[in-house]
Order: C-alpha cells, then structure tokens, then sequence
C-alpha cells in the first residue's frame, strides 16, 4: 500500500471530520433505536424528506401514518402517546436522517474543490470509492431495515438481523475512513515486530467486528431485559430457565424471536462470552506488546487501546444491570459508541506497529 506525506493539511482535516461525522451518526442511530423512534417517519423521502412537518395538519398526518404503518409498535408501546410526545420520537429520526444528508454535502463540496486543485492523489481517490459505496449501501439499508418494522403486525421494532447488517456497514465505514485518515499522515517508523502487530491487529480487528454483530443483535432483540445481573451469568434461576425454555428450539422462533425467550438468552450468552473472549485476547496482546521492544509511540498506542478497552468493559456493565424494565438509553448509547472507539484504537495500534521496512 503505498502512501503519501504530501498530503495536504486541510485534506487531512476534511477526512477526519468525516470519522467524527460517521461515529457521531452511528451514536444518533444508537438513540434512535432506543427511544423506539425508527419507525417514527413511514417513508423515504430523499428530497422532500429534508424538511420536517411545518404545521399541525402535516403532523397529524405523520402521527395517523405512523399509527397505521407502525401498529405493533404502537399498540404495545405508545397506545397512549400524544402528538407532542410523537414529535420527540419524530425528532430523532429526523436528525438522523439529516445528519446523513449532511455527511453527503460535507463530503461532495470539498472533494471536488480538492479535486479541482489535484490535491488527491490517485490511491486516496480509491479509496474514497469505497467510502462512497459503503456510505450508499449504510443508506439503503438503513431504509431496508426501518421498512422491516413497518405493515407488520408481528414486529415490535425493526429485524434484528437487518439491524447487524445496518450497523455492521456502518461499522466499515468508519473503519475505513479512519483508516484512510491514519495513511494521510504518512508511514510511521518501523517496529522491529510489525508482522506479529499487524496479524494480531487485524485478527482483534475481526473479532471486535463478530462482537459488534453480537452487540447489535441483542440490542435488536432487547436480550438485556432478560438478565440484567453482572458478573455471573446465573442470577437464582432467570438465566437458566430462560435458556432451556422450548420456545427457541425451532427456526421459525429465530426468525419470529419477540416472543421466544429462549432466543434472547442466548443472545445475551453469546455477546457477554465474546466480550471475556476479546478482553483476553486484547490484555494477551498488550503483555506481549511489552517483549517486542516497542517504541514509545507505540506504547501511547497500547495504553490508549487499555484505556478503550477498560471503558468499553465498564460501559457494557452499566448497560446490562441497567436493563430493568427497559434498556437505558445513555448508557446503551455510549456503549455503542465505544464499541467504534475501541476499533479506532485497535486501527492506531495496527498502524502505529504495524509497518515494516518495507512497503505494507
């Protein structure tokens, strides 16, 4: 990969204003879908859609839609909502699809200006291709997986599964684009490990990617409300009658998993296991980090990715006992938004060890 440090200051200013613009996204994203405010707009209007409802027969008319087209939802969660409380959940669904709306504005008026100046080189303009696709496809399917909720009398929410292939997408595109922003800053100096700190950057990087899947389809499912207990998985009985109850034991109850218990259990199971799993192998890094003669650059990196990954630990904690009732929304959200943070540190720690002398 070759890369260049003749890049320019305001370049490298504009790419990282778009990682700060997609993680902010994914944290709006995060809100939205835990103050049940996905469903809130029943179409995608990418034009007319940048304006909200400007009166009150056009709210009202967005609340009768969303009555109608989200019914489950609103049935079992909101039977008693008002408009008022309507225009809150509407609110956060607006700002998210607004907020996208402007990630693509900040994105085009620069890119050409830079363009027209020849200020990006031909590897960079590659890989803004790919940032470009995963923006278009995170899009897309964020509508696929707001429709999957919609003129569905069965679903509560949006498909869980649609949701991990939303937020998995999302979950690439930040990945690339910091990663894209790490290379504009030219090759850092070599460690005499790269290798090793490249393939254990890389392998972290993927299992952080299956336990982000894993995060998003317990949130999707709500499987927190089913044990909200740390640090054991058995608190008296919940747990372990939830996970031997018969009404996960067919596929049908994974596809239709609302009222499967059994199913959210495992969920949990999966998630909290992955989680233990990525910690150890993390710390075993970092222990092995300090027999590699690592500069001190490096060192800032490891302790930084510690530092991420004690946070996102204890972030993970406060969600799950908080799940009483109803996942709480602050927490679930940073919890969230961690989950990138700690794949931005794995991201620099890769980086800042993982070239050689040679071209990487």
């Amino acid at each position: 990969m070759n890369t260049h440090t003749s890049i320019r200051p305001a370049v490298r200013y504009w790419l990282l204003a778009g990682v700060i613009m997609v993680f902010f996204q994914v944290v709006i994203g995060g809100v939205t879908r835990l103050t049940d405010s996905g469903l809130s707009i029943t179409e995608w209007a990418v034009i007319q859609g940048t304006l909200p409802p400007m009166n009150e027969a056009q709210w009202q008319k967005a609340f009768e839609a969303y009555k109608v087209a989200a019914r489950k939802q609103y049935e079992t969660l909101h039977a008693d909502m008002t408009l008022g409380e309507f225009k809150v959940i509407f609110f956060w669904e607006y700002i998210h699809r607004l907020w996208a709306r402007l990630m693509g504005l900040v994105f085009l008026v620069p890119f050409l200006f830079f363009w027209a100046k020849k200020w990006i080189p031909k590897w960079l303009i590659a890989r803004l291709g790919i940032v470009i696709f995963l923006a278009t496809l995170a899009a897309t399917f964020g509508w696929i997986m707001v429709a999957s909720g919609l003129n569905d009398d069965t679903r509560t929410w949006v498909s869980a599964y649609k949701l991990i292939i939303h937020l998995l997408i999302a979950t690439f595109l930040f990945g690339v684009l910091f990663w894209t922003w790490l290379l504009s800053n030219g090759r850092p100096p070599a460690e005499e490990y790269s290798r090793r700190i490249r393939r254990w950057g890389w392998s972290l990087s993927a299992v952080l990617l299956v336990q982000i899947a894993l995060g998003g389809l317990m949130a999707g499912m709500r499987a927190g409300l089913v044990h909200p207990h740390f640090p054991f998985f058995i608190h008296g009985q919940s747990l372990l009658d939830a996970l031997s109850a018969r009404d996960g034991a067919s596929i049908g109850s994974w596809i239709d998993y609302e009222p499967a218990l059994s199913v959210k259990a495992w969920a949990q199971v999966a998630h909290r296991t992955f989680a233990y799993l990525l910690t150890i192998l993390i710390l075993a890094l970092l222990l092995k980090l300090h027999k590699w003669n690592p500069s001190a650059q490096l060192i800032k990196a490891a302790w930084l990715l510690f530092a991420a990954l004690f946070l996102q630990f204890l972030l993970g904690v406060l969600t799950v006992i908080s799940c009483i009732g109803r996942v709480p929304v602050t927490y679930g959200v940073l919890h969230q938004g961690g989950a990138l943070l700690l794949l931005a540190a794995l991201l620099y720690l890769t980086y800042r060890g993982g070239f050689s002398g040679r071209k990487a």
